[in-house]
């Protein structure tokens, strides 16, 4: 099939150092410290002389601060000055939107390093770092999963401390061919599932998001009513927040390995573009809360990255009225006494389970973006007539099968 559309897919990839010596220790710990110290300044000078250019925070400060540090590599500065920009501009959008926020700071263990800053070696398992000791060679944790990696183009990476050592994420790119899209697959991404509207059939994804999400919250909850304000208390809500994190981690990449393996055939997914959606949210506290948590643009940029290293396209439509539409005439729809999550339409009288609507329309709208004629009603979707219409629902579990 023709190829007509080049685009680039960039992953973080994470390298955990190892067989670091003491006085590797010490001088990365120096180097937080120097560097946090360098990123605050700049932050400061940023927020009182309202700059938000890279190059005008680097002309007015860089030899000032290469004065003061001589010792460190230059292009630490450079990416500090990165670094404050990027906190600078996103205190001043937020403060834009009318959100609370406090004078920006910098306290995290991170380093930005760019591409003169440190080497990847594959083949041979380690990282050559420029730091104000000299260029190091460092040792990296050799993964499986690296090894997909190695045709990819390196860019840029973070230094990272945390309690369990010390990491280098790396920025990793690749170009792929995308297919021109002769037809899609809408994908409607729910708490409890993701539902798939291919051609001949639908298809339910169970990923029990909301069960996990629920139970970490009450666990936190409880942790927060019975311990007091100390160090158990904290490590303990952080213990639970980094396996909540990772559970959901995992079930990401299972339910978007899934959707991949429907999907592969066809040129096209379709996604809601959910931009702002947690500023629509109006409803009572316990389910703000609970959208509030919902991590849809971390399942969907698995599923994109993922889709497109399979040559498929990705588009996003507006999800306005997406499960309030019907997809056969436009008519408004009202809920079913066939159950609590069946749609009614008030015009034709068609009916369907709102995510099973959902998909459908998320397809719909993305094959009038791109031509495809949309007939009243998918001849291949229906297997029956008038009223009683059904529709074939394939589901599916995200743990099983």
């Amino acid at each position: 099939m023709l190829k007509v559309v080049q685009e680039k897919v960039r992953l973080t990839v994470k390298f955990k150092l190892r067989d670091l010596s003491q006085s590797q220790k010490a001088i990365f710990d120096a180097l937080f410290e120097t560097y946090r110290t360098i990123v605050n300044e700049l932050i400061i000078y940023a927020h009182e002389h309202h700059v938000t250019s890279f190059y005008r925070l680097k002309g007015e400060n860089y030899h000032d601060l290469r004065k003061r540090y001589a010792e460190l590599p230059s292009h630490y500065i450079y990416t500090a000055c990165q670094m404050a920009v990027a906190i600078y501009k996103s205190y001043r959008k937020r403060k834009r939107r009318g959100k609370r926020s406090r004078k920006p700071i910098f306290r995290k263990d991170v380093v930005m390093l760019d591409d003169i800053l440190f080497a990847l070696d594959f083949q041979k398992g380690h990282i050559r770092l420029s730091t104000p000791a000299g260029r190091f060679k460092l040792k990296f944790y050799s993964a499986e999963y690296h090894k997909k990696f190695r045709d990819w183009k390196v860019g840029q990476a973070w230094l990272i401390r945390t309690p369990k050592g010390f990491f280098i994420n790396v920025v990793l790119s690749k170009m792929v061919e995308l297919r021109k899209p002769v037809d899609f697959v809408g994908v409607d991404l729910n708490e409890n599932n993701v539902t798939l509207a291919l051609p001949h059939e639908f298809v339910q994804i169970k990923t029990h998001e909301k069960a996990i999400r629920t139970g970490y919250f009450i666990k936190r909850k409880r942790i927060q009513k019975k311990l007091r304000a100390g160090k158990k208390k904290k490590a303990l809500l952080k213990k639970y927040g980094e396996r909540e994190k990772n559970r959901l981690r995992d079930l990401h990449h299972k339910v978007a390995n899934k959707i991949v393996a429907f999907v592969e055939k066809y040129d096209g997914v379709a996604l809601e573009d959910l931009t702002g959606i947690r500023d629509a949210i109006h409803y009572s506290a316990v389910m703000n809360g609970r959208l509030n948590r919902w991590s849809f643009r971390a399942l969907q940029n698995i599923i994109e990255y993922k889709v497109k290293l399979k040559d498929l396209s990705v588009v996003y439509v507006n999800p306005a009225y997406t499960s309030s539409r019907c997809p056969i005439c436009g008519g408004k729809l009202k809920k079913s006494p066939n159950g609590y999550r069946v749609l009614r339409c008030s015009k034709c009288n068609f009916e369907a389970d709102r995510d099973v609507i959902g998909s459908w329309n998320i397809r719909q709208r993305a094959r009038k973006m791109w031509g495809v004629t949309v007939p009243p009603e998918s001849p291949s979707m229906k297997l029956g007539e008038g009223k009683s219409s059904r529709y074939r629902i394939n589901e599916v579990d995200a743990f099983n099968g």
